[in-house]
């Protein structure tokens, strides 16, 4: 009787003859740490985004309607807070932190161009 050579596998399948390690802790921690980190950057500069379109927006109010510019600069100021905020949740630290100042500076820069 003659024996089979033993089947080859591509690399990228499974065999069942050599099972994946496992999974070490510190390595699923390494992992939701980069996700976090990512998760954070991507809502931050989305929302902030948002803030600075708005504030863009106040600029472009007629020059009768001041209100409304300085409306416009109020929830600029509003969404970078909420930004700043956001990202202070998702690494579970305190919200009520100096960093809020941060998200004002979208705001007060949109309020300065108004009123100038």
């Amino acid at each position: 009787m003659s024996e089979e050579p033993p089947v080859r596998r591509a690399r990228h399948l499974m065999d069942p003859s050599k099972p994946r390690p496992p999974v070490r802790q510190e390595d699923i921690q390494r992992l939701e740490r980069v996700q976090k980190w990512v998760l954070s950057i991507l809502i931050v500069t989305t929302i902030l985004h948002l803030s600075v379109g708005v504030g863009l927006a106040a600029q472009y109010v007629e020059e009768d309607a001041v209100v409304a510019g300085v409306g416009l600069s109020v929830l600029a100021g509003a969404f970078g807070i909420i930004a700043v905020a956001s990202g202070l949740a998702i690494h579970k630290r305190s919200i009520a932190s100096p960093w809020l100042l941060l998200g004002v500076v979208p705001g007060l820069v949109s309020l300065y161009l108004v009123l100038r």
